[in-house]
């Protein structure tokens, strides 16, 4: 049998993925972690925007005591200061090892290079430079990383597996909570007591960079605050 630590090919990720995809369909999010804490180890990450904690929460309590799982989050230099809060007090309190992440240039040398603003004149740009590409990089040691990705967060999440393949980096992709809804969420955090960032009592559903982030009115699905009056709906992290 494979170890945990023992290198597999991109094809054999592959097939790993897509059977565990179908295997895994009507697990729970702790038995999906289980699984991967036992078949990835220290080749798992969780990635994390630190909207909240729920999925590092959950992959804490899947990996032995004398580990701890790696919790990646993208420090793009545009956060609020809310998700910094969330990151350090993550960092403070759970019993996981948070690995910052950081683009190659700071705001200001983008600045210097593409004019102030990107974000502005070409978001794509700006989340490949500050989130995609950092992403691409830091998860070079990983064979497998998670996400807090849900099915019920907008049409172009609908058909997120539990576990897929991620055929860009080359990775298993694991969503352990793809078919939970936001009650589910909610009923988690509260029966935890799992650290959730602040703007979620204050209109922001789904909380990303600063300049690209709204509130949410009243009907709107979650990611309606997300460049709000713009056709794009994703960062380029999950297609």
């Amino acid at each position: 049998m494979t170890t945990a630590q023992e290198e597999r090919t991109d094809e054999e990720l592959k097939e790993l993925a897509e059977r565990a995809g179908r295997d895994l369909e009507d697990a729970s999010a702790l038995e999906i972690l289980r699984w991967a804490a036992d078949t990835f180890g220290g080749r798992f990450c969780v990635t994390s925007s630190m909207e909240d904690a729920v999925v590092a929460h959950l992959a804490s309590r899947a990996f032995p005591d004398d580990s701890r799982v790696d919790v990646v989050f993208l420090d793009t230099g545009y956060h609020f200061p809310e998700t910094i809060g969330t990151r350090d007090a993550v960092e403070a309190v759970m019993d996981v090892r948070v690995i910052t992440l950081t683009p190659r240039q700071t705001v200001a040398e983008q600045d210097a290079e593409h004019g102030p603003a990107l974000h502005d004149r070409d978001p794509d740009l700006c989340c490949a430079l500050r989130k995609v590409k950092p992403l691409e990089e830091g998860l070079t040691a990983y064979d497998a990383w998670a996400t807090g990705l849900r099915r019920d967060e907008s049409p172009t999440r609908a058909d997120t597996p539990v576990v897929g393949w991620d055929e860009k980096r080359r990775k298993v992709k694991i969503s352990p909570i793809a078919r939970w809804t936001q009650d589910d969420v909610d009923a988690y955090v509260a029966e935890h007591g799992v650290l959730t960032n602040p703007l979620l009592t204050d209109g922001y559903a789904s909380v990303g960079c600063a300049p690209c982030t709204r509130r949410v009115l009243e009907g709107e699905d979650a990611r309606a605050g997300r460049w709000a009056g713009r056709s794009k709906t994703e960062c380029g992290l999950h297609g």
